[in-house]
């Protein structure tokens, strides 16, 4: 008898849209996060675009720059994986596009 609890049954109660567009929008400062409820992923992000301003406002452009770089990457990517249907919220369910089809995993 398999016990797993298969988070790909259930989808998240967040909205795709709202997820999607903050991301889109407000993306390098983990507001998208928050909503999620992936707070520690948040925290990293905000922390990161306060580490970009204070590293350029005391001189170090370069190094504001190599931040501010990764964390468009990482925005980036976890719009990717929101436009794809590919991204769990923090109870591990998938933040699903309209009509997306759930699979059993097996």
């Amino acid at each position: 008898m398999d016990l797993r609890f298969d988070h790909e049954e259930r989808p998240s109660s967040k909205s795709y849209g709202v997820a999607v567009s903050l991301s889109a929008v407000f993306g390098v400062i983990g507001i998208q996060h928050f909503y999620l409820g992936r707070w520690l992923e948040a925290f990293i992000d905000l922390g990161l675009a306060i580490s970009t301003l204070v590293l350029f406002l005391m001189g170090y452009p370069l190094w504001a720059l190599l931040v501010g770089v990764i964390d468009a990457i990482h925005t980036f990517i976890v719009t990717i994986m929101l436009l794809t249907g590919s991204f769990r919220d923090g109870q591990g369910r998938l933040v699903c596009y309209p009509g997306q089809r759930l699979v059993r995993g097996d």
